[in-house]
Parts: C-alpha cells; sequence; structure tokens
C-alpha cells in the first residue's frame, strides 16, 4: 500500500511522513476515523514507507524488495492481530489456542480481505471468515504479540505489529500489552487501527500517539471511483453525496445504484402522500427482490433528499450537494406542505430503515411499514 493509492488526504499524509524524517515518529500509533474512512490504507502505508530502502520525498518507491513484499502482505516484519472467533472451550487451557494450521488459514484470510475490501468494515471481516460467533482479540493473541515483538527483526528494520480492531481485544488481553507498549524493544512500531478508539482502555489510550483520520470528501469520492473504473463521471457524482464520506459505501453504492434513484423515491413518495396501496404493495414486492445494497442506496438517496430539502428551506444553496439535475425536485419537495418539523421526522425515519436493512430486515414488511409511516407525517395537520 502506496500513499499514493489512498484518495486525498494529503495533509495527514505529509504529517506522517515529516515525523518519519524528522525522527519523530512515536513507537505506538492510534489511527481512528470513521466507516470508510483510510485508517487502515494509512497505517499500511506508513509501515511500507518506514521500511522501504529508496523512499522518495512524500512516499515509498513501490519497487524495491521490501515494498513489494508489503503489496502482498508478506513481509516477514509486518505482523498482524485482529479479531478471530473463540476456539473451543476444550482447547483454552492449552499453550496455544489455535494450531498452526488454523493460524495460517487466518492470516491468509486476513490478506485476501484487505486486498479485497482494504475499506471494510467489521461485519464484514466477519462475513469473510463465514464465522457466526463473536469475533474478539484472546489473551492468548496478545501474549503472542509479546512474544513476536521479542525476536529481531528479519531484515534489520523496524519490527511491526499492526492490530486492527483493538476495541475487540478481551481486557486481560489489553493488560498483557501495557508493559511492552510502555517500555518497547528498539525499532518497534506499533500500529493500531480502531473505529471506536472511546471504548479502548484508559491505559492503552495513554500509552499511543493519537492519528485522527478524516472521512473522505465528495470531491475525493469521485476522483477514487472515476480513476478505479468502478463509475462513470455522472454515476460518481450521485454516489458521493449518498456515501457522505464513507468509501466503502460508495464502493459499494457503485456497483448496485441505480441512476434514476432520486425519481424512484418521487414517485414511491407521491404513492405515500395518496395511500395508494395497490401501488405501496407492488413496490414493496418488487423491492423486495433485489439485493440489500440496492435497497439501502434507496434509502440514502432518500435521506440525501431530506437534507437537501432542508437546505433548500434554509436558504443555503451553496451546501446542497445535489446535482443540477434533481435539484427543481428538491427544491418544489422543499416548498410544499411539508415543515421543518416533519423533515426531521422523515429524516429520522429513514435513518431508522437504513439500519434495520443493515441488520438484514425483512425489506417487504419494512418498507410497506415505512410507507404508512411516511403518509402519516407528510398528511398530518
Amino acid at each position: 500500500m502506496l500513499f499514493s493509492s489512498i484518495p486525498g488526504l494529503e495533509e495527514t499524509k505529509g504529517k506522517l511522513v515529516n515525523a518519519i524524517k524528522k525522527d519523530h515518529l512515536a513507537h505506538a500509533l492510534l489511527f481512528h476515523g470513521k466507516e470508510g474512512s483510510p485508517t487502515l490504507s494509512l497505517a499500511l502505508a506508513l509501515a511500507t514507507y518506514v521500511n522501504c530502502t529508496q523512499p522518495g520525498e512524500s512516499d515509498s518507491c513501490g519497487t524495491c524488495p521490501s515494498c513489494l513484499k508489503m503489496e502482498k502482505l508478506i513481509h516477514p516484519d509486518l505482523n498482524f492481530v485482529m479479531p478471530l472467533p473463540a476456539p473451543p472451550k476444550s482447547k483454552e487451557k492449552e499453550k496455544e489456542a489455535d494450531s498452526n494450521e488454523d493460524k495460517v488459514d487466518h492470516l491468509a484470510s486476513w490478506r485476501s480481505f484487505v486486498r479485497e475490501k482494504t475499506y471494510g468494515n467489521f461485519p464484514d471481516w466477519n462475513a469473510h471468515l463465514g464465522s457466526k460467533k463473536p469475533l474478539s482479540i484472546s489473551k492468548n493473541a496478545a501474549r503472542q504479540i509479546v512474544k513476536t515483538l521479542s525476536l529481531k527483526s528479519f531484515e534489520g528494520g523496524y519490527k511491526m505489529m499492526l492490530i486492527w480492531a483493538p476495541e475487540t481485544m478481551h481486557p486481560s488481553a489489553a493488560n498483557a500489552l501495557l508493559k511492552i507498549l510502555e517500555e518497547p524493544p528498539a525499532k518497534t512500531l506499533f500500529l493500531m487501527v480502531s473505529q471506536h478508539p472511546e471504548t479502548l482502555l484508559t491505559t492503552i489510550l495513554s500509552r499511543t500517539q493519537k492519528i485522527h483520520v478524516r472521512s473522505f470528501s465528495d470531491e475525493e469520492v469521485q476522483n477514487y471511483l472515476i480513476r478505479s473504473g468502478l463509475s462513470s463521471t455522472v454515476a460518481a457524482q450521485q454516489i458521493a453525496p449518498l456515501a457522505d464520506g464513507n468509501l466503502r459505501e460508495a464502493i459499494q453504492l457503485s456497483q448496485n445504484v441505480a441512476d434514476k434513484n432520486t425519481l424512484l423515491f418521487r414517485d414511491w413518495l407521491r404513492d405515500c402522500y395518496a395511500v395508494d396501496i395497490p401501488a405501496l404493495l407492488r413496490f414493496s414486492e418488487q423491492l423486495s427482490f433485489t439485493g440489500k445494497e440496492a435497497q439501502k442506496s434507496l434509502l440514502l438517496t432518500g435521506v440525501n433528499v431530506i437534507r437537501e430539502s432542508l437546505l433548500n428551506r434554509a436558504q443555503v444553496p451553496e451546501l446542497m450537494r445535489t446535482d443540477e439535475a434533481d435539484r427543481e425536485f428538491i427544491v418544489k419537495f422543499s416548498s410544499s406542505v411539508l415543515t421543518d418539523e416533519k423533515l426531521s421526522k422523515l429524516y429520522t425515519l429513514l435513518n431508522e430503515a437504513h439500519y434495520h436493512i443493515e441488520r438484514n430486515a425483512n425489506a417487504k414488511i419494512l418498507f410497506l411499514d415505512l410507507a404508512f409511516s411516511l403518509a402519516r407525517i407528510i398528511k398530518a395537520g
């Protein structure tokens, strides 16, 4: 992973590179940000840069043996710890929690996951493993960290330990790391990547340097989708406001988003207002056969319509992100009988529906119930 492969965030990249050049890099870094932000990408790009044998002014060379190994995530001095399913209780008393074969399988799964879904989240990792068990970082994993870092580096550079989702560490695992975090061996680098740093132990937080990773801007999302060949320019312009800085969401939307989502949402709202029950039944039936991402895409379109309507009513068009082709509908919608209070209620309902679809709610029932709830709000006196 190179810094150049991450869209935007030049300010964060510059700070990291300068810290390395000036030898001010802390031995333990905590990259934290919202879902879909490049927390993991930046940690990997930093790991590539520190051991690059021919680093440039602002990025790794990408061609030296170290960089090539990092690209495949097989560098012998880069170690990974990630949440895994708990082993059967019968094995917990063994010296090692998993067999060597299990460890290799988990590491291979992790490498493929990172390459395929660099911006993936915790549920994505669980699904990638095909596990239905809760995932966590065990105390045995913490002991293995200490054991691994007590050895010298294979290639003479930094020995690095990347811990993904450290918030899933069992308290005993976190406590087992305190001493080595406080007094690490020379040329050791801890890279922690978290979406929920507030849940980490205070003793862990106090031993790390926090790197806040902001979400992507709309322009950065657009550029990434176009440059990666995931979307056309027009589609990327439609997707970016819906993703709201979440590149994971943007990538998924690019694979499922329909160009006419705003029109589809408009027509559905009209049926809701008219309480056209046959039409609403047909709509919920048809939508139930689409994929979850298409259903989420429609709801996100609705959320965006409400947001844009509120901005239009507040007379701050410069903050609106809707494409000009959809602006006429937004203006008419926000100028109708809807009040700010009603729009806020609609916004809440759509967000709640998105939450439930994400967690595999029955789409047919959800959209029909949502339609009646929207109708009650719109028609209320």
